[in-house]
Order: structure tokens, then sequence, then C-alpha cells
């Protein structure tokens, strides 16, 4: 198996993981709501981390679910948890290895918490702390760079926002994603023509907000990991309270702007970056007017709702930093100086 092979895995990956885990999931729910839950506290690592982003956004749009990111180090190094009464631990981690993550859920349980594991590897750790285990479900990945196990996490968090919501319509939308990233996944060809013109590139910033706020640093990432550019995620409204100053006639901006609430305030910074700035825009979105402001426009289907599109737009982004990783003459099998499951504590 190939970074390459694992990608274009994905559409069958979140299929078997619709069909399969939803008993689950509900059971999950129902303990959830149970428990009279006040809040979520999430610990991961890595493109794992980017997922409990979405988590963030999702949970609480949709669920009514204040959601809090774990800082690790607190449970491990400084040993001063806060306290988590009341709250649904959650980790999140495709190997289930990391000590710093296990050890907030061992915490949670100590605490007399509800703990959750969302995990590729039943017998990890992780999995063995928790109370509930959501099985991701997606095979080896034996590439470095997370590519299904990530799109996995993202629906497994997706799936659950439906269980707790109880309304079978959210179902229904989700049984379309493997369609979607299929779809996306036919511009392979596109996509690798048009990372050429970026074999060179050194440097960029990668945009998002809202729900693909997670979207943005996870293509930020697959840009480090794979490709050795500098790649520094900002959520759009951030990028414009000073960043911004980094941007001159042709510095790259990559951005996610998919059609919902936050896409006109998205709109009128891609003007300004463009015509304004004179910024190298490469554009994922589903509404023309803004991937005909790109240089390089990569279209979605126009039919994902916003909360979904993170599920979609990162399959292109994954193109892009793959074709990008060969257009630079690199291995994207064999990153330099990383492994694929990193231990911290």
């Amino acid at each position: 198996m190939t970074l390459y092979s694992e990608i274009f895995e994905q559409p069958v990956c979140l299929e078997k993981l619709l069909t399969s885990q939803r008993k689950s999931v509900e059971e999950i729910a129902q303990a959830i709501q149970a428990r009279q839950i006040g809040f979520v506290f999430l610990a991961a690592r890595g493109s794992s981390d980017n997922a409990g982003r979405y988590a963030n956004y999702l949970w609480g749009a949709v669920n009514g679910l204040p959601l809090a990111l774990a800082t690790p180090s607190i449970f491990t190094h400084y040993q001063q948890p806060p306290k988590l009464q009341n709250a649904l631990v959650v980790g999140i981690s495709q190997s289930g290895q990391s000590p710093d993550i296990v050890s907030v859920l061992e915490q949670g349980r100590q605490q007399g918490c509800l703990t959750l594991a969302i995990t590729n590897v039943l017998d990890s750790p992780l999995a063995a702390t928790a109370d509930f285990v959501l099985d991701i479900q997606t095979g080896p990945e034996l590439a470095v760079a997370a590519t299904k196990t990530y799109t996995a996490e993202l629906l497994a968090i997706a799936m659950l926002s439906a269980a707790l919501s109880g309304q079978e319509k959210h179902w229904q939308v989700l049984a379309r994603i493997p369609d979607w990233v299929l779809n996306a996944l036919e511009q392979d060809q596109r996509i690798g023509q048009a990372a050429q013109r970026y074999r060179y590139m050194q440097e960029c910033v990668v945009l998002g907000r809202g729900y693909n706020y997670s979207t943005a640093f996870e293509w930020a990432l697959k840009l480090k990991e794979l490709t050795y550019v500098a790649a520094e995620p900002y959520s759009s409204a951030d990028f414009q309270h000073g960043p911004i100053a980094v941007v001159a006639r042709g510095f790259p901006v990559m951005a996610i702007l998919p059609a919902g609430k936050v896409f006109q305030t998205q709109m009128q910074l891609l003007k300004h970056l463009k015509q304004d700035l004179l910024a190298e825009l490469v554009v994922i979105s589903n509404e023309d007017e803004a991937l005909e402001m790109a240089q390089t426009p990569f279209p979605i289907s126009g039919e994902i709702p916003e909360y979904l599109s993170p599920l979609v737009g990162i399959v292109a982004a994954q193109l892009f930093a793959y074709h990008l990783t060969l257009a630079k003459g690199y291995d994207p099998d064999q990153p330099r100086t990383i492994r694929k499951v990193t231990s911290t504590r």
C-alpha cells in the first residue's frame, strides 16, 4: 500500500464505517444522553487534533455541546489535571498509542467521567482505557501521512452528531459522503497537472473558517509533512489581524470556502487578496464566484452541506499535496524525519 492508494481507498472505507458502526454509535449517543453531559473534553495529536477542531464546530453548532481541546502536558508533566465533572472525555488517535492522550482518558475515568476512544486499533492502550470505543475500521494505514484515517475520524464525529440529533435526515445525508469523495477523486489528473505550477513554492498560508478551520490545519499539515513547504494555517478571520502582512505579489494562498454561513466574509477577503495584494490563489469550493477568483481552482460537489464539506474538501487537498511532492522530486511514502506512530508524553 502507498499514500496514493490509501487516498483512493477512502470511499470504500467511509462506506464501511457508515454501514458497520451505526448501531455502536447510537449506543454511545444513548450513554451520553443518559449522563446529561455538560461538555466535551477532547485530547488528540497531529491529524487527529485537526479532527478535534472539526468536532469543536460540529458538536457545538449542531448538538449544543461545548468542547474544550485538552492540553495533555497538564496531565503528564505538570500532573495538575483540571476538574472534568460532567464531561465526556474523548481521545482520538489512529494508533491509540500516545501516552499523553491515554493519560487524559485515564484521568477522566478516575474523575468518574464517561470516556470515548475514536481509534483504528481496538487492542491499543487508548481503547483499553475507554468506556466506549468507536472503531473507524480503515484497515492498516501504512503511509506516514494520514489520509483515510483522518476522513474516517471526521465521519465518526459526524455519525455521533447524527445519532445525538435523533434525526434520520442527518443519516440520509451522511450516506452520500462516499459518492462525494469519489467525485473529488475523479479530479486526480487535473490536480496533478495543476500542482506542477507550485513545484518551487517554499512557503504559503492556508485559510479556512467555521467547519473548515480543521481543513486549513490538515491541508497545511500535509504540505509540511510531504512537500516540506512552510505552510501556515489560519482562520480567515485571524489572518486579517496581522498575518496578512506577509502577502505580496505572487504569494501563494491556499483557501477552502464552500457555500455556507461564512462564505461571504471569506469571499471579501479573497477579493482583497487577489485584486489588491495580487496573491496567487489555490481555491477549493463549490461556489463559482470563489473558483473564478483562483489561478488554480478545485471544485467540489455543490450538493454538500457546509457542515460535511471538510470530509470532501480535504480529499482534493490530499491529492494536491501528493502531486506537489512528486513535482518537487520527493518520495511521498518516505517523508524525512517523521514516523507513522509518534509517542509523546
